[in-house]
């Protein structure tokens, strides 16, 4: 009965876009991670095991359908870590605003004079600077403040013995939203040779959010930017502000470019 019913064009063509999209997202995912290699080889499995069913050979198919199911378990098992961050990134509310306006930081100046303050001081700092992707359950783990942002305050908060001085702190509409707040550390193992536990945080976070976050080294003093799984070290403020700039800018270019596409 049902296999009469002849199927929409339209469908198809919704059918294809949705598969390439998924795929699209797959490889954005798979993009400078080191499961490049398991999808390489399971898609190479696939195109083995379509060209043996074409070809008619039983064994040799059900062979590899069986190496699929495997790699497939084998995919989840070893990248859990990479796969929950994606999950956590994807079901994550995101707020519907920019950070201010399009390509500005809010009170840009009192936080560049505060991360040079404390650079000079030699005082550790985590700044978490807010974007779409709402922070609420880490902002849950510190102090809510809604402070106005004031270099005064933060190198406050990061000065020791203040209580708050260990956390980080989350801008948010403006505001200094909350501070002493624990991020979620990355797991990626090759990192934790070389970066001490606030830039393991701050590397965390931008795995699973579009937040950027600045780093003071309380050893070295050296000003870092993580933002996309990707940390810039050695900064100087001018370098800092150039490099948020640039990735103020370059998301409201893709946002931009999204909605033109969408609207033809």
């Amino acid at each position: 009965m049902w296999e009469n019913i002849t199927q929409s064009p339209i469908i198809d063509v919704l059918d294809i876009l949705i598969v390439a999209w998924l795929l699209y997202r797959l490889l954005l995912f798979v993009r400078n991670t080191r499961a490049v290699q398991m999808v390489a080889g399971l898609a190479i499995l696939l195109v083995l095991s379509f060209v043996a069913s074409s070809l008619g050979m039983i064994v040799v198919g059900r062979i590899i359908r069986s190496l699929q199911t495997v790699w497939v378990v084998a995919f989840i098992i070893l990248f859990q870590p990479e796969l929950r961050s994606a999950l956590a990134n994807l079901g994550m509310q995101r707020r519907l605003r920019a950070l201010r306006g399009n390509d500005e930081l809010p009170a840009e100046d009192e936080i560049l004079k505060t991360v040079g303050r404390l650079s000079r001081r030699g005082l550790g700092a985590l700044i978490v600077l807010e974007r779409e992707v709402g922070l609420d359950r880490w902002l849950k783990t510190g102090t809510v403040l809604q402070a106005e942002i004031t270099a005064e305050t933060l190198e406050t908060i990061f000065t020791v013995p203040a209580p708050l001085h260990d956390g980080a702190v989350i801008i948010r509409d403006g505001k200094i939203a909350a501070a002493g707040c624990t991020l979620p550390p990355t797991e990626r193992e090759e990192i934790g040779y070389i970066l001490g536990l606030r830039h393991r945080a701050a590397i965390g976070l931008s795995e699973v959010s579009d937040a950027m976050v600045i780093v003071v080294s309380e050893e070295t003093r050296a000003i870092s930017l993580v933002y996309d799984g990707e940390i810039k070290r050695g900064l100087s403020l001018e370098d800092l502000k150039t490099e948020i700039g640039r990735i103020l800018v370059s998301k409201d270019r893709s946002k931009a470019k999204e909605t033109e596409t969408a609207s033809t």
